[in-house]
């Protein structure tokens, strides 16, 4: 492997360890590699968003920019997508065409509506209570072919043992640390959706996506905007300021 693009990957991937004070800080460095160099597969830009796994539960974590934050937090927010179902069978998933793909449809809607056009997810093996995944997203049709599919793979197969190396060698306290840190957005979201859920009589589904649609429109994450949403809840009436419409 002297000289190869997998060698000096493996090497990069490596100095970014060493550089990095935690987990978290190199998950966002291996996110802006892994769109760098699924991008350098194909003509159209391509954005990373981070996703990781424990104990049945997935947050988005890292992102090759605000933009692929706010997209990959839309999957975690509905619960379903192409990322989701890649750490379900360990293997990748491509959503092709938000048009005709039947997968999904809140999903899509919701993607579609951020202007992309494509994503695909692929998992990264960390051991037997964690996961993670690359989700990454094209803003152009056609964009994800066999060719981007296998360097994506290729990509992932190369950070699953720099992600694992990384947390061997400490550059946290934990993965269990960082990734309950993630977590604990959760609960405040759940408790937003459950409100929608009631004042609007729609399914969970439904709610999560008025949530992220609020979310993406102010440009603030998730965890803000449901915590701002049940601040302003009083013992009178409930005031979401969200309207489905």
């Amino acid at each position: 492997m002297a000289n190869s693009p997998e060698r000096e990957r493996v090497l990069e991937l490596q100095d970014h360890i060493i550089g990095t004070e935690n987990v978290a800080e190199f998950l966002q460095r291996l996110s802006v590699m892994a769109a760098a160099a699924v991008s350098r597969a194909t003509s159209s830009k391509v954005e990373c968003g981070v996703t990781l796994k424990r104990r049945r539960r997935t947050a988005t974590v890292a992102g090759s920019s605000p933009r692929a934050l706010t997209l990959d937090r839309i999957e975690q927010g509905i619960g379903e997508g192409p990322c989701i179902e890649a750490l379900r069978i360990k293997s990748p998933v491509l959503l092709s065409n938000m048009e005709t793909d039947p997968r999904w449809p809140v999903y899509r809607d919701a993607l579609a509506a951020e202007g992309c056009r494509g994503t695909l997810g692929v998992p990264l093996e960390l051991g037997e209570e964690s996961a993670a995944a690359l989700n990454f997203f094209a803003f152009s049709g056609g964009v994800f072919t066999d060719m981007v599919i296998q360097e994506a793979q290729e990509f992932a197969d190369i950070a699953g043992g720099a992600v694992r190396l990384a947390v061997r060698l400490g550059t946290a306290q934990s993965l269990a640390e960082d990734l309950t840190a993630a977590m604990e957005s959760r609960t405040s979201i759940d408790l937003a959706c459950g409100v929608i859920m009631g004042q609007n009589r729609c399914s969970q589904a439904e709610a999560m996506a008025i949530l992220t649609k609020v979310s993406s429109h102010r440009n603030q994450k998730l965890r803000v905007v449901a915590e701002e949403m049940l601040s302003n809840l009083t013992g009178g009436d409930i005031r979401t300021h969200f309207d489905p419409a």
